[in-house]
């Protein structure tokens, strides 16, 4: 059974809720370590009305307890999430857990504390000085992130013909996937650039990935992997996902949005090519249920520890 370091999240939000409603069913397909000391543990439970599992195992991080304050943004909440964060970061560096899942962070609780990273897979990229890719979804669609949270006038700027091969092919190989829808980033795919040419550098992308792929002498790939510029409005229909699993999105929204209709309560959040296996809740610190009696969902919680369970630790 793997081992599975658990960041604990944003102390304010949902995240030590999931965790202790979840932590039974959770065992049963990993052994949990949460990074999480007593004393804060022991105030959220209380706040919580629940007793802590016998079994539940922690690891202090290196960070101080703080008065919990449900629900709101505070930079010694963002410090403790960061340190909880980085705590099972360094346990799967040094081979104490097979993987990591974190709960929900919040980006200003962050940026108040002084992290200089917006996120998860902002700072990863740094710890590993990798191309971390961003990937959410669920086994019936999958959608990668070529930009993430930058502001969309800035998406065209980041559009170059060798960066974006270069992150399909990484994308593919992490992935093994067949077929890979590619977006447009204009209306209509720009329409033969009546909208936008953007997609003239879309194209030559999946052009030099495809020879790339095919041509390699020992590549199992028979037909060409990626697929578009795909008109970004048609994309998601019913019929076009009875032909695409995974989806290469140009931005946020063009790629979640769609997902989050579909699928909001079972994605997840999958960080691929690192050298650890990373996985995710797919949603935020939902302050607004905090310690309240609404209880979260925890379906994406759950999945993103399936994934763990059926998939190998990056090599």
């Amino acid at each position: 059974m793997k081992k599975v370091a658990v960041s604990i999240g944003d102390m304010n939000g949902i995240g030590i809720a999931l965790a202790l409603e979840a932590h039974s069913r959770i065992s049963d397909l990993v052994e949990p370590l949460y990074l999480i000391d007593r004393e804060m543990l022991r105030q959220a439970a209380t706040l919580l009305e629940r007793d802590i599992p016998r079994d539940f195992r922690i690891l202090a991080p290196d960070a101080a307890p703080f008065t919990l304050r449900p629900g709101s943004v505070d930079a010694a909440a963002g410090a403790y999430s960061f340190a909880s964060f980085k705590a099972a970061v360094d346990l799967c560096i040094k081979g104490h857990a097979d993987a990591l899942c974190t709960l929900p962070i919040h980006k200003e609780a962050w940026s108040l504390a002084g992290i200089p990273y917006k996120g998860h897979t902002d700072a990863l990229r740094e710890f590993f000085d990798a191309q971390a890719i961003m990937m959410l979804g669920c086994p019936e669609m999958y959608v990668g992130l070529y930009t993430e949270h930058i502001p969309l006038k800035e998406v065209p700027e980041t559009l170059e013909a060798k960066n974006l091969t270069r992150f399909l092919l990484d994308f593919q190989r992490e992935t093994d996937a067949k077929r890979i829808g590619v977006l447009g980033l204009n209306p209509h795919a720009g329409d033969g650039g009546v909208l936008g040419d953007e997609e003239r550098i879309i194209q030559e992308a999946i052009d030099t990935a495809n020879r790339h792929l095919l041509s390699r002498s020992k590549s199992k790939i028979q037909n060409p992997p990626f697929v578009g510029p795909l008109v970004p409005d048609t994309a998601f229909t019913p019929a076009m996902r009875e032909r695409f699993t995974y989806y290469v999105a140009l931005y946020h929204d063009q790629g979640f949005i769609p997902l989050k209709a579909l699928h909001f309560d079972e994605s997840i959040n999958v960080s691929l090519n690192l050298p650890i296996l990373r996985t995710s809740v797919d949603h935020g610190t939902a302050f607004d249920i905090a310690y309240t009696p609404t209880k979260p969902r925890d379906r994406s919680y759950l999945n993103a520890i399936r994934y763990i369970a059926q998939h190998s630790p990056a090599a």
